[in-house]
């Protein structure tokens, strides 16, 4: 499925919770994600502080007013995956939730079934959410972090998931499709409230129309690619059956070296990140949008002229740019203001040759 970029190049920059802590004195408790009234006062605080400060990239509104919203669609981070499977789910005023390892031992898992999502925590909470703000609003906005199947696993197994690939890789198969078959289940309910995804993942998802579904696969870059291939990729490849247009957050360095099994799976949209290879990328995928990710934490610790070298070097790689956007994400507080329209004008001047 061919994606649309609503411009040549779209730009997305997403701050870490720290940053919205110092900046916008935005606490990141409980209540930001599961309180509706708090939810929509603080989304109306974000898209204030985004333009006041960055306006110049397109950011932000000059008079935001409160929208009916579900989920952020300004900070990257889930939970809500592992919380349906009973991790405790821990909350901090200037942090992204965390969910505590279950490490669940073998028989544990081995009975593990899926869960009810529409009567589990927090979904039960989320959905009585969405159905009070649509009849009062007639609609709800934005969507959830559904996490991926690898990264989930590793929160409920531990490192025994690993082990398994090798050693009972029929109870890791397992394990990943009762993951993925809950993934599906939620972002199909989710879409159908907002017509959204994954914006929650990566807002490049409002960038692009269709707006894709992106599946996280933080934690492949820990397993080989003949592991990938053998162990998860049957099963992303029923998820990218249910969920059109699928897209993969890669965040790794490395995708130039899985990009030949993500080859295999019906999706048109890579998250490429930071250090991978994105010419060899390109050769393996080359119909799909390529989100180029930028380093935070070179965009904290660099030069503006590091980062405008760090910009060309990405964008120089990816040849035609028809079908490219550029992203950082989960920059923390002190990341110099200067780094971000270094990154910004080098971009500018690349839109300029697709004008």
């Amino acid at each position: 499925m061919t994606l649309t970029p609503d411009s040549f190049l779209p730009l997305e920059l997403v701050f870490n919770p720290n940053w919205w802590n110092h900046n916008a004195g935005i606490s990141f408790d409980e209540n930001f994600y599961l309180d509706s009234e708090t939810r929509i006062k603080n989304d109306v605080t974000m898209r204030r502080v985004l333009h006041q400060r960055y306006s110049a990239l397109g950011l932000g509104e000059e008079s935001p007013q409160p929208r009916p919203i579900i989920g952020s669609m300004h900070v990257a981070g889930g939970f809500v995956i592992p919380a349906l499977f009973g991790s405790p789910i821990q909350f901090e005023s200037n942090a992204a939730p965390q969910a505590e390892s279950l490490n669940l031992t073998v028989e544990q898992i081995e009975k593990l079934e899926k869960p009810d999502f529409k009567n589990t925590f927090p979904m039960n909470r989320l959905i009585a959410d969405m159905d009070a703000l649509e009849a009062k609003h007639g609609y709800v906005v934005g969507d959830l972090n559904t996490d991926g199947v690898l990264n989930t696993a590793y929160q409920l197994y531990g490192q025994d998931l690993f082990s398994d690939f090798y050693e009972a890789p029929h109870r890791a198969r397992r394990l990943l499709d009762i993951i993925g078959e809950l993934i599906a289940d939620v972002a199909n309910y989710i879409h159908s409230r907002t017509r959204s995804y994954s914006i929650a993942v990566n807002r490049m998802a409002a960038r692009l129309t269709p707006s894709p579904f992106l599946h996280g696969n933080c934690s492949v870059q820990m397993i080989s690619p003949d592991s990938y291939r053998e162990i998860q990729l049957p099963i992303e490849q029923r998820l990218a059956a249910k969920l059109q247009p699928y897209g993969i957050h890669h965040c790794g360095s490395n995708l130039h070296l899985i990009a030949s099994e993500y080859a295999k799976v019906e999706a048109s949209y890579f998250e490429v990140g930071w250090g991978s290879d994105v010419t060899r990328s390109r050769q393996w995928l080359p119909n799909a949008f390529f989100n180029l990710r930028l380093s935070p934490v070179r965009m904290l610790q660099c030069t503006p002229q590091e980062i405008a070298a760090d910009t060309e070097k990405v964008l120089q790689a990816a040849g035609s740019l028809e079908k490219v956007g550029i992203c950082c994400i989960n920059m923390d507080d002190g990341t110099p203001d200067e780094n971000i329209f270094a990154m910004f004008e080098v971009v500018q001047k690349y839109r300029k040759y697709g004008a």
